[in-house]
């Protein structure tokens, strides 16, 4: 069966992103670039892959879930179909229509959407974000992978929101980077 993994950055203090969607603080560096293409092709965005030459196939994912907020900055940057080479989920209650046919919209059960594709033959499911979808979706959430960068946002969106509802998630493994950062894989406890 189809995994659903949240892979996700977040900052020492749990945000995603700032308090304006802003994400651009985290630290990158060349060896985490270098292992996000090889190891996660398939989450490099396509307005990214094509400035540096990312042609790759899916390693991971088949399909990608993710909130307004997280699809919002593709369609600020005039880009309909952020992920093209994905099945293209993007749950709204406040996007009256997508564009872009390769982009489905849903708007109500996530956890049904979620449920249905795991069923389904193929690669893992991204949940790509935000916070308030994850928090909607831990129940269905198989594994974390989560990029912890090292800097305190100070406020911002956190990685879940919702109902307070302690899960237990147990590490499988990390990796550590140049830039300070950490990856560390998580199985449902």
């Amino acid at each position: 069966m189809r995994k659903l993994v949240y892979y996700v950055g977040v900052s020492i203090d749990g945000c995603i992103a700032g308090p304006g969607g802003e994400f651009d603080f985290y630290p990158l560096g060349d060896d985490m670039a270098a292992w996000i293409t090889a190891d996660y092709p398939e989450t490099v965005p396509v307005h990214i892959r094509s400035q540096i030459g990312l042609d790759a196939p899916n390693n991971r994912f088949d399909t990608v879930l993710m909130g307004r907020g997280t699809y919002q900055p593709a369609l600020d940057a005039g880009v309909a179909s952020p992920y093209p080479h994905l099945r293209q989920y993007v749950v709204s209650t406040t996007i009256g229509e997508i564009a872009d046919p390769g982009v489905d919209l849903v708007t109500g059960d996530p956890a049904g959407l979620v449920r249905r594709l795991k069923e389904e033959d193929g690669m893992d499911i991204w949940l790509c974000g935000g916070g308030k979808l994850a928090g909607a979706l831990l129940e269905e959430i198989d594994e974390l992978i989560v990029k912890s960068y090292p800097v305190v946002a100070g406020a911002g969106l956190p990685a879940f929101s919702g109902a307070f509802h302690p899960t237990s998630f147990t590490p499988t493994a990390t990796r550590s980077f140049g830039n300070g950062a950490t990856v560390t894989w998580y199985g449902r406890a």
